[in-house]
Parts: structure tokens; sequence; C-alpha cells
């Protein structure tokens, strides 16, 4: 499965997930390491690892009616930096688990924590800020994207 294939297998399993409340904005996915996942030494790549947290947003972007807001207005989310510390390897077909915590906000950002682990042993782990931005616009706080999300579920 490519990563369009798992976006989209994602995008839908998060239509059917219980919706998050604003204070627990929290993502946990299920994974399998697939063949397209592996560098040469027939691990999971470290920069597949950034990607996989791609899709735990997608998964809490929906989840919290933050894509719907984001599509009405717009707007598209930005990530501004990245680390990931990578403790142990994963191997081919091995199943994981990966979770997403937002731990605060700022009037810009939104910070994130991501953990990685196998049989709740942590293999890698990181952290992301990101934000939200309106072309033309610039950076649409954090405040206002919660906002535009209640205003969405009010109607």
């Amino acid at each position: 499965m490519n990563l369009i294939l798992r976006m989209l297998y994602v995008s839908i399993l998060s239509l059917f997930r219980e919706r998050l409340e604003e204070g627990n904005f929290v993502s946990d996915l299920s994974l399998r390491v697939l063949p397209n996942d592996l560098d040469i030494n027939l691990h999971m790549n470290n920069g597949r690892y950034l990607t996989i947290c791609d899709l735990n947003r997608i998964d809490l972007f929906i989840r919290s009616g933050l894509m719907r807001a984001m599509f009405r207005r717009g707007w598209i989310p930005v990530i501004a930096e990245h680390s990931m510390v990578y403790k142990r390897p994963l191997g081919l077909f091995e199943r994981y688990d990966v979770k997403l915590e937002v731990t605060h906000r700022d009037a810009k950002y939104f910070y994130m924590k991501h953990t990685f682990s196998r049989a709740e042993r942590i293999v890698a782990e990181g952290t992301s800020k990101g934000c939200v931005y309106a072309r033309g616009a610039g950076v649409v706080s954090p405040a206002d994207a919660i906002a535009a999300v209640k205003q969405d579920r009010r109607k």
C-alpha cells in the first residue's frame, strides 16, 4: 500500500471514530511496517516516521472538525518544526502504535508530542509545532482555529 492509499485508509477510518473535543486532542493509530517503509537497513526509514506523524495529524484534523473548518476557509496546516529521537528499529511487517497529543498552544502554534511504540515499549518519540495558515493573510491563531471549529459545529 503506498502512502496515498494509507492516507485514504486513515481518512475513511477517522470518519467513523469518536469525535475529539478541545482539551482532548489525541490521535492513536495502530499500523504495520510495509515494504515501502523500509530503507537499505531493512527497517523503517527515519523519514517515514515523519510521514506517519502526518497521518496522525490527518486523523486529528478530521476527528476534531479542524479539517472541515480549514476546507471551508481555504486554510492549510503547516509544520514549522519537527524533531524525532529514534530508540529502536521497526522491522518489516511489525505492528506498532503511534500517538499524537497536542500538549499546548500559544498565540501562533499548536505543540505536539509523537510517540511510536511496539508492545508498549517506546521505539521513537518526538515533538513538533504547527500552525494553520490562511493564504494571503498569514498565520491563523490557534484560538481562532478552534473558534472556527466550534462555529462550524453549530451549523
